[in-house]
């Protein structure tokens, strides 16, 4: 009884670890959104920078 209690608890366990393959997570790929300033968002900066230096040195 040992011994058929013994095999059927080795084909259970012997199946349930071979029922599954192993492959690879699918991760998918980030999408990167890039947003486009203006030219007039690039020239205001210096320009109070300017401005502000004047103001100060005057």
């Amino acid at each position: 009884m040992k011994k058929l209690a013994l095999a059927a608890l080795i084909a259970v366990t012997g199946s349930a670890a071979m029922a599954g393959t192993i492959i690879e997570p699918v991760i998918e790929p980030e999408v990167i959104v890039a947003h486009s300033s203006s030219s007039v968002g690039g020239i205001i900066v210096p320009i109070l920078l300017l401005v502000g230096l004047a103001i100060a040195l005057r």
